[in-house]
């Protein structure tokens, strides 16, 4: 099963995936716990560039730098998880890509969704963890790390990145869940492991 969670920054993300495979392995699953943009050798040396504060791509340069990535993940690390009968839980998917570059970038859609179909690779269930875009500064602050080039956007494209998310989970409701992300994190940890259960084949 492939399982993915999306959301802004701040939204808490990357504990949430952690926290979730922890409690698969615990009921005796096989479990990849990965991320995007990342997850391979070769798709970890593209995030050090896309995050890296200092470059400024262009906006169809970035798109295409995260589907390379993302073909890279899926092809060295995911499907062969998959194949083995693994739980793959990813740290984003595809879904960023549309709210980032997409919506709250203003990229073209259309081809998001085409090169999104290219991969070839749809989640079984994806957790679209919502946070208020107001909440977000002071999670980000509370990290007490040098904020990466998407963190040091603003407000405003916070506040698009989650409208964004939230339609793409109005339009898609049998695939994804929207979680309240600014609940506590125990409540949010145990919502996402009701959801998940729910939804394990037998």
């Amino acid at each position: 099963m492939f399982i993915t969670l999306e959301g802004g920054e701040g939204a808490g993300k990357t504990t949430q995936a952690r926290h979730l495979a922890d409690h698969l392995r615990a009921s005796g699953h096989d479990v990849l716990l990965t991320r995007e943009p990342g997850g391979a050798p070769g798709a970890e040396r593209v995030r050090a560039l896309l995050l890296d504060p200092a470059c400024t791509w262009s906006l169809p340069a970035e798109t295409l730098l995260h589907f390379a990535a993302r073909a890279e993940h899926v092809e060295c690390a995911i499907r062969p998880a998959l194949a083995a009968g693994r739980i793959v839980v990813c740290d984003r998917f595809a879904d960023s890509t549309m709210a980032y570059q997409g919506h709250a970038q203003g990229g073209d859609r259309a081809a998001i969704a085409m090169l999104t179909a290219m991969i070839g690779l749809r989640p079984a269930l994806t957790l679209v963890l919502d946070l208020d875009a107001a909440a977000v500064p002071a999670r980000l602050a509370a990290r007490g790390t040098a904020a990466d080039r998407y963190e040091r956007l603003g407000a405003t494209f916070f506040a698009r990145v989650r409208d964004g998310f939230r339609a793409i989970a109005a339009a898609d409701p049998a695939r994804c869940v929207l979680i309240d992300a600014g609940l506590p994190e125990a409540e949010v940890a145990a919502r996402i492991r009701a959801t998940v259960v729910s939804r394990l084949p037998a």
